[in-house]
Order: structure tokens, then C-alpha cells, then sequence
């Protein structure tokens, strides 16, 4: 019989997330303002981003109706920034199931963030985010349960900071950036490169 200790026991996280980027996502209201939300279920493939969102947010409602978004990527020094986001809606009345929620109609306001124009989607992106994305949805899924929507969007144009670039070239350069992570409910940046792989042009 083998005495020796497990090697693994059972965990029970209170959220799945392992380690993601946390984005501030911008969409359009009804009336042509802005909807500003914190969000960090995200992933890529090639030029399509996924974007797992809650299905009663207003973000979600709005991409139903206006496919234009904006994904905006903070460093670690806008932290303060993102939780001021935490806890609000720009749905009114707020929804069922968000009780600690309160109703935000200046979300860049409430966040202390600069709206800045986009090139070719009707929605700003955040200034102060040095890598920004503007995208459009090209399809909206509900999930099972339908308390979730996994958000697929085409990223139109990418925009960064020239400090965060390879010199000469219009590649961000990881080791000039990092980016925000969002980590079983704590918030971290990225620290020393441990690696990289064959194909990067920055390395």
C-alpha cells in the first residue's frame, strides 16, 4: 500500500479563472452614449477575438442590437480604474440577480477614463489603455444556461501606444507591456520573461 502523500487533493476554487487579461469592453446605448464594462473571459484565434459576457449586462444587450465594441487592454496601474467599474450597470432599472449593483449612466466617469474617438467602429476607446482593439460581433452564442453569451468579434484595427512597440516597428513588444491579469478574483501584472516561442518576431 502506498503511504506516501498525495500528490493533489481536491480544490474548490471560487472561480475558474486561472490567469486572464482583464479589458474594459465599450458598446453604444440606445441613445448614442456609451457603455463602459470590466470584463476578463478572453481569448483569440488569428484575427477573432472571444468574449465570454453576462447575458443580462447590458454590454450583451447592446452587441445584440450594435455589433460595434471596443476592447480596451489597461497595465497594471490603472487597477484603481477598473474596480471604480466594479459593482455597477448601465442597465436601468438594474437586473434581476445584480442586488449589489447600482445603476452608472457616465461609466467613463464613474471610472475616471477618456473617451477617445475610433477609426471605424461608432464607439470610443479608452485612452489611457495603451493596447486597444476595435472589433465587431459576428456572432452571439447563449450558453446552456443562457446566463452566459460567448461574444465572437472581428478585430478591425489595433492601436498601441508607440512606447509599447518593438523600436522601428509597428509590433508590441511584451517585454515593454504589461498587461493586467485578472486571477481568481485578484488582480496582478506580468512579471520576468521565463520564455518565448520559436516564431516571435520580438523575441
Amino acid at each position: 500500500m502506498n503511504s506516501a502523500a498525495p500528490s493533489h487533493v481536491i480544490a474548490q476554487p471560487e472561480t475558474l479563472y486561472v490567469g486572464s487579461s482583464a479589458y474594459l469592453i465599450a458598446t453604444e446605448n440606445p441613445d448614442g452614449s456609451t457603455n463602459l464594462s470590466p470584463a476578463s473571459s478572453y481569448w483569440a484565434l488569428g484575427s477573432t477575438i472571444v468574449l465570454g459576457l453576462e447575458g443580462a449586462g447590458k454590454t450583451v444587450q447592446n452587441l445584440l442590437v450594435r455589433p460595434d465594441l471596443t476592447v480596451n487592454f489597461p497595465s497594471g496601474d490603472l487597477v484603481d480604474a477598473v474596480l471604480r467599474l466594479d459593482g455597477t450597470t448601465g442597465a436601468n432599472p438594474v437586473p434581476e440577480g445584480k442586488g449589489r449593483y447600482r445603476h452608472e449612466a457616465d461609466k467613463f466617469g464613474v471610472a475616471g477614463l477618456t473617451p477617445q474617438g475610433s477609426d471605424l467602429v461608432a464607439v470610443p476607446r479608452v485612452a489611457e489603455c495603451q493596447l486597444q482593439f476595435e472589433a465587431r460581433v459576428i456572432r452571439a452564442t447563449p450558453g446552456h444556461t443562457g446566463e452566459w453569451f460567448m461574444v465572437e468579434a472581428e478585430v478591425l484595427r489595433v492601436h498601441a501606444d508607440p512606447r509599447i512597440l518593438k523600436p522601428g516597428t509597428a509590433l508590441p513588444d511584451p517585454r515593454l507591456w504589461s498587461p493586467l491579469v485578472y486571477e481568481f478574483r485578484h488582480f496582478f501584472t506580468t512579471g520576468e520573461e521565463v520564455g518565448h516561442l520559436p516564431a516571435s518576431l520580438t523575441a
